[in-house]
């Protein structure tokens, strides 16, 4: 694990998620699962594996004082702070080229700080596998093996086998693929090919720097300005002169999709979840023998309820449900939500309409 670094990407607003995560409490910063937050669980999750210095963190000025806080162990400098958002393929060419300036033979595994794995040890040993593979030169993405036909994620079609001397199932990427209906969900399920894209990758610092040269030179040539500024007096403006112009565009498609040399690595038994949605802690964190999950010390009296999750940030508030089936209830104290637990990737929708309409308290 010699010149291996972890980068954490950690400024998304996680609105999928509301009215729990706003702006200013993004659902990394919650600890919607135990005492820690998601952010806290990715750190620790990270323990045995990177040390402390060998952690980066890319996220906005307004989360960075929080996780900070949360994470202390981290250096500040390690603490890589967007000007504003411009898309995960800037945020991964920003931590690769402050990376390659530190140490020409850095490996990265950028991680989003809000995911939920539960198995640690298979983890750690995946990474160690797709590191071996980025050494040949691979852009790795780790592929979560479905347990049913998603229409939430994105998804990976693995070609031939790299087998030999891997010491974990590896294939070269046939294609990625969007968020398919769910009659294609399935469809794509009995191939028996087909990964959901986890959003997690693994690749040198050279390699995916070359990658964006050929890929988004006006990208490239903006990250060089940065790096050959970021140790001076000058970091910050040379930042934002170079940052704001930038469009704004996913790694995955500005990247992953035409790059030639890409693996995936299938894996199953993670116990991951990208805790993307409210019904998302359906397969999380356990139910009582009626189905019901109340989080976060929610009071929660049912009466003939059935698979309904209830939420609360305040644990006095009693929240009764009778007759209720299938529902997600949020009460944050200024707004209480309501959804069918297979409509709850709409609240997108809803925050949608409250920006439309200028209801800013709300976000």
């Amino acid at each position: 694990m010699e010149h291996t670094y972890a980068v954490i990407m950690a400024g998304g607003g996680g609105t999928r998620l509301w009215p729990l995560s706003r702006k200013e409490t993004p659902k990394q910063l919650l600890p919607l699962i135990g005492q820690e937050t998601l952010f806290q669980s990715t750190v620790a999750r990270l323990e045995n594996l990177f040390p402390p210095e060998r952690i980066l963190v890319v996220t906005v000025e307004e989360q960075a004082r929080e996780m900070r806080g949360q994470a202390p162990q981290i250096p500040n400098e390690n603490y890589l702070i967007e000007p504003a958002p411009r898309g995960t393929a800037s945020v991964v060419g920003l931590a690769a080229a402050v990376l390659q300036a530190r140490d020409p033979q850095a490996k990265m595994a950028i991680l989003p700080s809000d995911h939920f794995i539960r198995n640690k040890d298979l983890f750690h040993y995946l990474l160690k596998a797709a590191f071996d593979v980025a050494d040949d030169e691979y852009l790795v993405t780790l592929g979560i093996t479905p347990t049913a036909p998603s229409t939430a994620y994105g998804y990976i079609q693995q070609g031939e086998s790299l087998n030999g001397k891997y010491r974990y199932p590896t294939y070269n990427v046939r294609r990625f693929k969007e968020k398919p209906s769910e009659e294609a969900a399935r469809d794509l399920l009995r191939t028996g090919d087909h990964s959901w894209n986890s959003g997690m990758f693994i690749w040198r610092a050279d390699v995916i720097m070359r990658e964006i040269q050929m890929q988004m030179p006006a990208l490239h040539d903006a990250l060089s300005q940065i790096a050959a500024a970021w140790e001076t007096n000058s970091r910050d403006a040379v930042l934002n002169e170079n940052w704001q112009p930038l469009k704004v565009e996913t790694v995955d498609y500005g990247i992953m999709e035409n790059a030639a040399r890409v693996a995936v690595l299938p894996a199953g038994g993670l116990g991951w979840s990208d805790v993307g949605m409210w019904s998302s802690m359906f397969e999380i964190m356990l139910p009582d023998m009626d189905g019901n999950i109340a989080t976060n010390r929610s009071l929660h009296l049912s009466h003939e309820t059935h698979n309904t999750l209830v939420y609360s940030k305040d644990s006095e508030r009693l929240i009764v449900t009778i007759g209720v089936d299938d529902m997600v209830i949020v009460d944050t104290g200024d707004v209480v939500m309501v959804c069918k637990s297979d409509q709850s990737q709409k609240v997108k929708d809803v925050v949608e309409h409250l920006k439309k309409h200028r209801q800013e308290k709300y976000l």
